[in-house]
């Protein structure tokens, strides 16, 4: 039975009637060991459903937007559940938060269609990357960036960025390990901008592959550094063999901040 089936075949069940409940969630992913549910450490996915489960007494599948790796941060991931349970949609967030640990808070919550489902909705997300650039590392900045020492050329890190705007295959900027065929995705928006010591890499786009934003983040920081030009990103975007733009920057400094949906399809 795949997912979306799965989150349908409980209409028989007595009681209220079946709804489905659309969380926006926040957390901090230091300590988990990404979204989805592993069976190698704790995930941001079995936390809130653990909560769920208790609070309304059923056995509940969560479906979440974007499946972020160990270590990534969201300020607004987007999730969704079944429940016949008759709490109001919107005391759902404050009844749930009532049994989550400090670094996970679901912001809101709302009712929306049953044929609703948070990764096939036409949707823009956006991240964040976040550089400290400096001499010496900032300990409190240290779970929300990445440190690094070396000088960056900001200005050729923007223009690189404005080379990867539009609709492209990122097969190249995507991990091995990505399952997925079509690998062709668009990016709305990249900016790159530095205040003080932290260079903010922002990014907006229709949906990304595995591990893209940070693959991109490595680029950037390369053409940066000077190991890599503008183009040479280019070159990685159209060329047909396997083409390594630059590392996959560290998890720490990635957070997903929001995800937005066409409101007519909600």
């Amino acid at each position: 039975m795949n997912e979306s089936n799965r989150m349908k075949d409980d209409h028989s069940v007595k009681g209220c009637p079946l709804r489905r409940i659309l969380l926006s969630v926040s957390y901090d992913g230091t300590r988990y060991c990404g979204w989805q549910v592993q069976p190698n450490g704790i995930s941001i996915q079995a936390v809130l459903q653990e909560a769920i489960e208790t609070l309304t007494g059923e056995k509940i599948q969560l479906t979440g937007a974007s499946r972020t790796d160990a270590g990534v941060h969201a300020l607004d991931q987007a999730a969704v559940f079944d429940t016949h349970s008759a709490i109001p949609a919107e005391r759902f967030a404050l009844a749930i938060n009532q049994k989550l640990p400090e670094d996970i808070a679901v912001l809101s919550s709302r009712q929306v269609s049953l044929d609703f489902h948070p990764r096939y909705q036409k949707t823009s997300k956006t991240y964040e990357y976040k550089i400290l650039n400096r001499r010496t590392p900032l300990p409190c900045q240290r779970l929300y960036s990445y440190f690094f020492p070396r000088p960056l050329d900001v200005e050729a890190m923007a223009q690189a960025a404005a080379l990867l705007c539009g609709t492209h295959d990122f097969k190249n900027f995507a991990s091995t390990k990505t399952t997925v065929r079509d690998t062709v995705r668009t990016i709305y928006a990249l900016s790159v901008q530095k205040k003080d010591d932290m260079i903010t890499l922002r990014i907006t786009g229709n949906g990304f592959l595995y591990n893209m934003v940070r693959i991109i983040a490595g680029a950037l920081i390369f053409v940066g550094t000077g190991q890599s030009t503008p183009e040479s990103l280019l070159d990685a975007l159209e060329s047909d063999v396997r083409v390594v733009p630059g590392p996959t920057a560290p998890a720490c400094g990635l957070t997903l901040t929001s995800i937005c949906y066409d409101e007519e399809e909600i």
